[in-house]
């Protein structure tokens, strides 16, 4: 694939895995597909379950800005926070450029970093740590373990984790997603998805006391592993916070665009 393609599927792929996942979390979602824009928000209190995303290709300024306002409009209206997510390589030059005065200009700040990656890197060997053991999620112990790993790693509140995972079915069923235990401690978690014939990495996490030390990366090595055992798939993608870009070049991942995350002003 060339890179704006590479940068189509993350989007996509973004669209699919998140529709599915909020509609696990709440079957009235909204999950709506407007023009330039899929609208992906359980509207609960874990707020990556709370999802825009534009999707035009090759969108100037005056689009952008349009879609700005549009989605900043949409967030205003909901209940609880989240997130638009907007990948830089679907702009045109004049949209990149245009991107920071027009999030301002619709009560937007920038978040925090992202990077869409992709890699036909599966099947890998079966990993092994040291310090590790793998157990796949299946009871609702393991979900709520999860959930605050997630919370824990990107600074939530526990409710707002539970929120999110707390009762899924999905999770114990469907997503390949797996904790790593140091001991009886959960340290680490990771899961995949299959998704239009890829996996997709998903809600990566190690506890903060316990990071730096590969666990984040044995984890997402052990989710791939299985679900490419079970599925078949050779093509895996997944969207990298700044403190996982690093890892995932290592798995076999190839960054394509970059993605900013956008909240309201608070």
């Amino acid at each position: 694939m060339n890179d704006l393609a590479e940068s189509v599927e993350s989007v996509e792929q973004l669209a699919v895995v998140w529709r599915a996942m909020v509609l696990d979390r709440d079957a009235g979602a909204d999950v709506r597909d407007l023009p330039g824009m899929a609208v992906r928000w359980a509207d609960c209190r874990f707020p990556f379950w709370n999802c825009l995303t534009l999707t035009d290709v090759g969108a100037g300024a005056e689009l952008v800005g349009r879609r700005l306002r549009r989605a900043a409009d949409i967030m205003r209206a909901k209940k609880h926070p989240g997130f638009l997510w907007v990948f830089e390589d679907l702009l045109d030059e004049e949209g990149r450029s245009a991107l920071g005065t027009a999030a301002e200009e619709a009560g937007l700040q920038y978040a925090f970093p992202g990077t869409g990656m992709a890699g036909d890197l599966l099947p890998l060997p079966e990993p092994v740590h040291p310090d590790l053991t793998f157990v796949r999620v299946s009871t609702d112990e393991q979900v709520r373990a999860y959930a605050d790993l997630n919370s824990r790693a990107y600074d939530f509140a526990l409710d707002e984790g539970r929120d999110g995972l707390v009762g899924s079915a999905l999770w114990k069923k469907e997503v390949f997603a797996y904790l790593a235990m140091r001991g009886d401690v959960p340290v680490a978690c990771a899961g995949a998805v299959e998704a239009e014939g890829r996996l997709f990495v998903v809600l990566v996490a190690t506890d903060p006391r316990w990071q730096r030390r590969g666990y984040g990366e044995a984890v997402t090595r052990k989710a791939l592993y299985e679900g490419a055992r079970a599925t078949g798939m050779t093509r895996a993608t997944l969207h990298a916070t700044a403190a996982g870009a690093p890892v995932y070049p290592r798995i076999g991942f190839r960054p394509n665009s970059p993605i900013h995350f956008y909240a309201l002003k608070g």
